[in-house]
């Protein structure tokens, strides 16, 4: 495949440009395809220009790491938007934050921010996720003054899910003959009862 030719970029472009060629190579290689060589070579850049932007191989992967993140907050705000207008939004809820995790790249990101041990990375995810939880809340019309321990583990249950099968859903799905949607529909088929198992007041 012929690479793009070299031209000259304002620094957003180049920026943005290199962002979405390492969101590429994360997507299809893995966290070892995002270096610089690597991007420099899909966005027609050199090597040292990247360097120009963002400092270093790290400074790369972090840069990308916060986009990522930012879109994940983004994707989880349009779920919670979603909750709180759509009649239809439990599934909805599942099939955006299962989508999050695998079409926007979600799952490979947080097995590597996982795997590097620095998890600051994800602080901009922690907002999203409250919101999440207290539009469930009042989604089931319980108090928001104080936190529902079960709603919140119906969060944790949706979150983990989507992100096995982010990474290891497709082959799994395969091995016992699964749909591709398989995953989802359990979650969903689940999500009543778990939230049923909250405790009652009289």
């Amino acid at each position: 495949m012929e690479k793009p030719r070299r031209r000259r970029r304002s620094p957003e472009e180049a920026r943005r440009e290199a962002l979405a060629s390492a969101r590429i190579l994360l997507l299809s290689g893995g966290p070892n395809a995002v270096t610089l060589a690597a991007v420099a070579a899909e966005i027609g850049v050199t090597h040292a220009n990247l360097i120009h932007h963002f400092g270093s191989a790290a400074g790369l992967q972090s840069a990308l790491m916060g986009s990522m993140v930012a879109d994940l907050s983004d994707a989880l705000d349009a779920a919670v938007d979603r909750l709180r207008t759509d009649e239809g939004a439990p599934l909805e809820l599942i099939n955006a934050v299962f989508d999050a995790f695998s079409a926007g790249g979600a799952g490979r990101l947080a097995a590597w921010i996982a795997l590097s041990g620095d998890l600051s990375h994800l602080e901009p995810v922690r907002e999203a996720v409250q919101s999440l939880v207290i539009a469930i809340q009042e989604k089931l019309g319980l108090g928001v003054d104080l936190p529902d321990e079960t709603v919140g583990s119906a969060v944790l249950f949706i979150a983990l899910g989507a992100f096995g099968d982010a990474l290891i859903g497709a082959p799994l799905r395969g091995m016992l003959g699964q749909s591709e949607d398989a995953s989802r529909r359990v979650t969903a088929s689940l999500l009543p009862t778990f939230l049923a198992m909250r405790p009652r007041t009289a």
